[in-house]
């Protein structure tokens, strides 16, 4: 183990271990290896929700569909998502 590296003991139900365990052998990984996966994706995943919430609070509706737009607008051959005429 590497001198970075920590322990952590999770208390966790008997059936989301066993799926774990299932999830982890069909995968051909380690237990520890499947855990670090998921846990570093949420981390993550959170990380950026957390950025751009901060983001777009700070931004408006119309504003940022306007620069949506002006970026879009550059790009030749695009589709315009519906959703966004009804927005306007």
């Amino acid at each position: 183990m590497s001198k970075n590296a920590s322990t952590l003991t999770l208390r966790i139900p008997r059936e989301l271990k066993h799926k774990i365990e299932k999830i982890a052998d069909k995968e051909g990984v380690s237990i520890n290896q499947l855990a670090m996966y998921f846990f570093t994706k949420e981390v993550e995943d959170l990380s950026t929700f957390h950025f751009f919430e901060k983001y777009y609070k700070s931004k408006i509706k119309e504003k940022i569909i306007s620069d949506a737009k002006h970026v879009l607008a550059k790009v030749k051959k695009r589709s315009k998502p519906p959703e966004w005429d009804a927005a306007e």
